[in-house]
């Protein structure tokens, strides 16, 4: 369960014939008159229809009855036509709802340009609010119906001192910081503030999907919702609730990682010793959009110059004397879910480089260590108090040959 797992919310996913052969395209996240809701949209200065209105809605107030998502059209580079569908959109979940349009948020995702299919979507929110479900099954069939190129759904829960935190994921191209091609939808029973929530949201995502990198390609759409509905009755203690938020988020950055278009495996770079943690996430970040690394990631190559040369390239300040990398085949992450991991660990793994310098180390170990499967990259970059985590993935011929024939 995820989305439906948080007492007070009901969801749906069916097919309206926005996708062919029948596949779910749609889903709605419903909660009760008293839910609030916070969201984190993209900075694409292109941003797309649904993002535009949601925008607006938000802005109007903290009251969020639903959520409707559609998949198979992005509604993005539509024009003024696109704002009405995404409107109009509301407009019928909202009367089918009996609530305000404005306590209606909309997200699509999909190909960029084509018109939305608004007829086919309308008729399937009135048939939608009719399907809803509280179950595991209702909240699976909408995290299935928010699907482009992913092949699994992603979901997460965490269940924290009486109240509960789940949430569903979709994307797996146009993944970087900043959010990638991904909608997310989260939703908590606990009973918080519209401030804290606001809060939680920004700094979950600022340590999760703002750490993720896979090609440097932020998108129209990106969207992360979370919404209250305040039913367990347990007013969480602010820096407990945020945590729990961030776990869930955390989790499916993880998902939406190793179901990337065309990746073998999840590498996390941790990056240590920066001036401060905005500095190291930014270190991280850099690092993982050079394509040498991450083909040196996909070949188990362990070459740290690269690393030091992607990191020399960028205007981040670094001091190369204290530069190190060391390589372990510790997983954070394995079969798209975050694992338990001992932190201290990582730093006793096989360093290659110390102090700007090259270092004797077992070379047969190392290369078996990072041979195949899911791995982490240290890396040092001088003595200050920074750190950050950021995740990316090897870069494969897969992927070239999935996005140039992708349209």
């Amino acid at each position: 369960m995820s989305v439906t797992a948080a007492a007070g919310f009901a969801a749906a996913g069916l097919a309206t014939g926005i996708k062919q052969a029948g596949a779910l395209d749609l889903a709605l996240v419903v909660g009760g008159p008293d839910t609030i809701g916070a969201g984190v949209f993209t900075v694409n200065q292109a941003a797309a229809a649904p993002v535009i209105v949601s925008r607006e809605h938000l802005a109007h107030g903290p009251m969020v009855h639903a959520v409707v998502l559609n998949s198979g059209c992005a509604n993005a580079g539509t024009g003024d036509a696109g704002l009405a569908d995404a409107r109009a959109s509301a407009a019928v979940a909202a009367a089918a709802l009996g609530c305000s349009s404005d306590e209606v948020l909309v997200c699509s995702t999909g190909g960029i340009g084509p018109p939305l299919p608004v007829d086919k979507l309308l008729t399937g929110i009135a048939d939608g609010v009719g399907a809803l479900g509280t179950n595991g099954a209702a909240g699976t069939a909408a995290a299935r119906a928010i699907m482009t190129t992913d092949t699994v759904p992603k979901e997460s829960l965490r269940k924290v001192d009486g109240y509960t935190v789940g949430g569903m994921a979709k994307g797996a191209g146009m993944v970087r910081p900043d959010m990638a091609t991904m909608l997310v939808v989260l939703t908590t029973d606990a009973a918080v503030s519209p401030e804290l929530l606001d809060a939680a949201l920004h700094t979950a995502v600022d340590g999760s999907f703002h750490a993720l990198n896979v090609d440097g390609c932020p998108s129209t759409n990106d969207t992360v919702l979370l919404l209250a509905s305040g039913r367990s009755g347990v007013v969480p203690e602010p820096a407990a609730f945020t945590a729990a938020v961030a776990a869930v988020c955390w989790d499916l950055a993880n998902q939406l990682a190793a179901d990337a278009e065309g990746a073998s495996r999840v590498v996390t770079i941790e990056v240590i010793g920066a001036a401060d943690d905005a500095t190291a996430r930014k270190a991280g970040r850099l690092v993982a959009d050079s394509a040498l690394v991450r083909s040196a990631f996909y070949g188990g190559d362990p070459n740290w110059g690269r690393l030091l040369g992607a990191l020399g390239a960028t205007d981040v300040e670094f001091d190369p004397a204290q530069f190190g990398i060391a390589y372990s085949a510790i997983a954070i992450a394995k079969e798209g879910v975050a694992v338990d991991h001992d932190n201290r660990a990582l730093h006793n793994a096989i360093a290659i480089a110390k102090e700007g310098v090259a270092v004797d180390h077992d070379n047969r170990a190392l290369h078996n260590a990072i041979a195949i499967g899911d791995f982490t990259v240290t890396m040092t970059v001088g003595a200050g108090p920074g750190t950050a985590r950021v995740i990316t993935t090897d870069l494969t011929p897969e992927y070239v040959s999935f996005n140039a024939e992708y349209s």
